[in-house]
């Protein structure tokens, strides 16, 4: 199995455009310690020329053309890209959709409630269901978006999407809003994706465990992050995100997981993880966590 980080920041990306908070300020003042992050994706191949894609951020077209994996073959139009998963409805999630819709065939999966959303907002319908068709996932039913990868979809605590969420909103719901996705080879290679998580629980920690890799949830370092740096009044699970670190962390709670590669991934712009050999990226390396970079790839 062949998995490349498309993308590895949260939404807005890295260094979030209008911000200068402390992260984001090295950045914009020419820090050599911090780089350039679009919005997260993965990409997974059993098979070369036969590209999975987990979520497809507004970043998409900057991404492409920055993977040679996945840009387009030797023929007038073309894409390795055969298939797009969606783990939810978020704008930084389905927002680079719309960037494929020059007519090159492609599947979309995603649960039923994710396509619903798609179907009620028209300006999808610009991508011509001759060529992108869509498919409805099952929770706990695998499919086989190519040949050699089996995927399975699993829910997971979350939220929904900034847009729909309302005055109250329920922030660690285990819906079809929020899912993980289990992908797993020919040779029974297991990999885990789970870019949003508001908090381990013990089937989720049941499934994960056990893994050859797993992409997790690294949006903050802290759970006041967005509080501490005067963004906002937001903590990060009320956002419906655990926290890197702290009681109840990341960090924490897979301390005694057995799995063979750990990597955080939907890294916040605020989160202090981006800055090379900073305590915190020191801590979540000593913990025996990498943490994605745009670009990435991995071999299982």
């Amino acid at each position: 199995m062949r998995i490349a980080v498309v993308g590895s920041a949260a939404g807005g990306g890295y260094p979030q455009w209008n911000c200068q908070c402390s992260v984001c300020r090295l950045y914009w003042n020419g820090d050599p310690r911090v780089t350039r992050r679009t919005q997260s994706s993965l990409a997974v191949s059993a098979r070369d020329g036969e590209w999975v894609l987990l979520n497809c951020s507004p970043d998409i077209r900057e991404q492409l053309g920055a993977l040679k994996i996945l840009q387009p073959p030797p023929t007038l139009r073309g894409t390795p890209i055969k298939s797009v998963i969606l783990t939810n409805g978020d704008i930084d999630h389905i927002g680079g959709l719309l960037s494929l819709r020059e007519g090159t065939p492609f599947a979309i999966h995603a649960t039923g409630a994710v396509l619903e959303t798609l179907k009620s907002n028209s300006i999808f319908d610009a991508l011509d269901g001759v060529n992108v068709t869509r498919h409805r996932v099952e929770i706990g039913e695998s499919f086989q978006p190519v040949n050699g990868l089996s995927i399975e979809a699993f829910q997971v605590p979350g939220k929904l999407p900034l847009y729909m969420e309302g005055a109250t909103p329920k922030t660690d719901l285990e819906s079809e809003y929020t899912i993980g996705l289990t992908i797993i080879d020919d040779a029974g290679r297991r990999l885990h994706y789970v870019p949003g998580c508001a908090r381990l629980t013990d089937d989720l920690a049941r499934r994960l465990d056990g893994a050859d890799m797993l992409f997790f949830d690294g949006t903050l370092w802290q759970d006041d992050e967005m509080i501490s740096e005067g963004l906002g009044h937001k903590t990060g699970r009320r956002m419906g995100h655990m926290p890197v670190s702290g009681a109840g962390g990341t960090l924490e709670s897979f301390a005694a997981f057995n799995i063979g590669k750990k990597c955080l991934i939907h890294i916040n712009n605020t989160n202090p993880i981006l800055i090379k050999d900073s305590p915190q990226q020191r801590a979540v390396h000593a913990a025996g966590w990498d943490i994605a970079f745009d670009g990435m790839e991995v071999e299982l």
